[in-house]
């Protein structure tokens, strides 16, 4: 074999069966670290949900960390891309409040998860494992804090007089509040004891925006 055709067949794509293969153990993966925590997944399970060959998780993912972070990475940077350009037209709109920030985070995540996607709702509980855990600060750095960064200095920049930890803390509250409102809605249904119970981004946005104005101003 010359070795033209040897580079040829390094450069290939891979096949549409092999990225059928890598997607559905993604999605596995998914669901089984948003079900399990990382420490309670197992290969093994994610292989099965795949309905793949233990080694072909091997394959496509690695070791389980190395899985996990291409799982969270996933979909983190489809999400930097949607926030980011709501982020700039409602820039390009006019002066930003408050609740215009805010919005711009939590929309293209609330559109991503309408309807109870699962996958989508899995990875909710993805990211509060990472958030919550010291352990995955480097995961946090890499794929979260970039975009969390400048919408927090859109929100330092309307309140200029307060530090910029006020400002990612409050921050900080309204992204778990967002986690809080993908995961937990059942239980607004079961709590007012009104069947059909919906919950809104309008009451979101408001409810964020009330408690990161009145911590904002409290400076």
């Amino acid at each position: 074999m010359t070795v033209k055709k040897e580079k040829k067949q390094r450069l290939r794509a891979p096949s549409k069966r092999s990225l059928a293969s890598r997607s559905r153990i993604l999605d596995a993966a998914e669901l089984v670290f948003a079900r399990d925590g990382f420490e309670g997944a197992k290969v093994r399970d994610i292989a099965a949900a795949a309905e793949v060959p233990l080694g072909l998780v091997h394959h496509h993912g690695g070791g389980k960390e190395a899985l996990f972070h291409e799982v969270v990475e996933r979909r983190a940077e489809a999400l930097s891309r949607l926030r980011l350009a709501a982020l700039a037209q409602a820039k390009a709109d006019g002066a930003l409040s408050l609740s215009d920030i805010l919005r711009c985070f939590f929309q293209p995540y609330l559109e991503k998860a309408e309807g109870g996607d699962a996958q989508w709702l899995a990875y909710a509980r993805l990211v509060a494992i990472v958030s919550a855990d010291p352990a995955w600060a480097k995961i946090s750095a890499e794929l979260f804090d970039p975009t969390a960064q400048r919408f927090i200095d859109e929100i330092a920049g309307l309140y200029p007089q307060v530090g910029r930890a006020v400002a990612a803390e409050a921050f900080v509250y309204s992204v778990a509040a967002l986690l809080a409102f993908l995961t937990s809605q059942w239980r607004v249904a079961a709590l007012s004891e009104a069947a059909g119970a919906q919950v809104t981004i309008d009451g979101l946005v408001a409810f964020c925006a009330a408690g990161c104005g009145a911590r904002l101003t409290q400076g």
